[in-house]
């Protein structure tokens, strides 16, 4: 028997997960936007022309299956590597076993769970044997394969995204689980869809649950609480290294932009609930105050580190609320990004104007040889004239004015726009 015909054998102590493994490709939930008939996979297989190709999705949501149907369907030998577990000698021996079969007829599918723990010496060892179709490849992988992986090895590989699995494909999954198990399961309605969301899109946590389930009398009806006393509730698929914790945090920081109170909170909850650093959090509102907010509401800043210090008195989670009351206050403000394009743009304009001196009248001159070369010749002492300004120049002589900052007609901004008007135009009458 062959390692693919063996892969779907039944037997009656499998787990649930593995007896309902689908055995076509037109089985799996949850990825027709890839294996349809018309999509990029399913076409691919159709016309059997394979290309190398990595799978990313999040976890439970077919990508070793769909590798190993890939493989079935397309009459390859499957080779199953796992990253975590397999190193170079793995690797050497599957290629030689692939360059054997290609010299018999038959091709290989090299299949690598979590192809991303593989450093980047070893995966510059598939290179060549990718390149010259010794093997197909399928990576797997949960991470951004733009971060995670050689541009060398993405070059030659398709990248797909599998979507998380929603709640028609579990309930789908749900319903072949009870058909398998030949009974309902034991959940009343509301249960029902309470055990939909602990599955957090994992097909495979599902079916596991479904399993566990399956052991309660059948006469049994449990309610939602009696769920959660069963099975314990799952935590949050969430990372602080890797890219959901960059994902997270890019909402929080876009949801508070767009004034949205509410999908920051959720974000905020989201983050804190899976085991993020509440620190780090309190830093990205520090930045935030300033970044898209600024001076359109002064106490944004002032806001946001009280929070931050609140929370290093108090700890969690009392000192949480802390930064829960900064994020309310930083997507109700009003917002602008003045003073950030003024900071790149003041920035880019010292960069390209190099090393131009202040000009003289500016310096101070303490002693005689800088008095004698100019120095703080014409200087005007603005608290010495009727306005309190003096309307000199303060840009390098070689350098025209220029205007940085831009206020918005937003918040407290207004006000400072109605000054930055009234200096120009006294300037302006100054200069005349």
């Amino acid at each position: 028997m062959s390692p693919t015909e063996s892969l779907f054998e039944t037997t009656a102590d499998r787990p649930l997960a593995d007896r309902l493994r689908p055995t076509r490709l037109e089985d799996v939930v949850g990825q027709e936007h890839l294996l349809a008939p018309d999509a990029p996979i399913g076409r691919m297989v159709q016309q059997g022309r394979l290309a190398s190709m990595i799978l990313w999705g999040p976890p439970g949501c077919g990508k070793t299956t769909i590798a190993r149907l890939i493989a079935e369907a397309s009459e390859l030998a499957f080779e199953p590597l796992s990253a975590v577990f397999s190193g170079v000698a793995d690797l050497r021996k599957v290629f030689e076993r692939a360059k054997e079969r290609r010299s018999a007829g038959q091709g290989t599918l090299l299949f690598i769970d979590e192809v991303h723990r593989f450093n980047r010496a070893q995966q510059d060892g598939f290179l060549p044997y990718v390149e010259d179709g010794t093997v197909i490849l399928i990576g797997a992988t949960t991470e951004n394969p733009s971060f995670e992986l050689n541009p060398a090895l993405l070059s030659r590989c398709q990248v797909y995204v599998l979507n998380r699995l929603g709640e028609p494909a579990l309930s789908e999954l749900m319903s072949r689980a009870e058909v398998e198990a030949g009974r309902s399961l034991p959940l009343d309605e509301e249960a029902r869809s309470a055990l939909l969301a602990m599955a957090d899109g994992d097909g495979r946590y599902l079916l596991n649950l479904a399993e566990r389930l399956m052991a309660e009398p059948a006469d049994a009806q449990l309610t939602t609480a009696d769920l959660v006393a069963v099975v314990q509730k799952r935590a949050p698929i969430y990372d602080k290294g890797q890219e959901s914790h960059y994902n997270l945090i890019s909402a929080l920081h876009k949801s508070l932009r767009g004034s949205d109170t509410d999908a920051a909170l959720y974000w905020f909850s989201r983050m804190i609930d899976g085991g993020e650093d509440p620190e780090y959090v309190a830093r990205r509102l520090v930045r935030f105050a300033s970044e898209d907010i600024g001076l359109a509401d002064p106490q944004a800043l002032p806001q946001a580190l009280a929070a931050w210090d609140a929370y290093n008195r108090l700890g969690s989670p009392e000192g949480e609320l802390a930064l829960v009351q900064a994020v309310i206050y930083l997507g109700t403000a009003p917002k602008s990004n003045a003073a950030y394009k003024a900071s790149k743009v003041a920035s880019k304009t010292a960069r390209e104007t190099g090393s131009l001196a202040p000009p003289k009248h500016i310096l101070n001159a303490p002693t005689k040889l800088m008095k004698q070369l100019g120095y703080a010749e014409g200087y005007a002492y603005d608290h010495n004239t009727e306005e309190g300004f003096s309307g000199q120049d303060y840009f390098p002589d070689e350098m025209q004015r220029q205007a940085f900052y831009q206020p918005v007609e937003r918040g407290f901004e207004r006000e400072i726009a109605k000054r930055l008007d009234y200096w120009a135009r006294l300037r302006a009458k100054k200069g005349s």
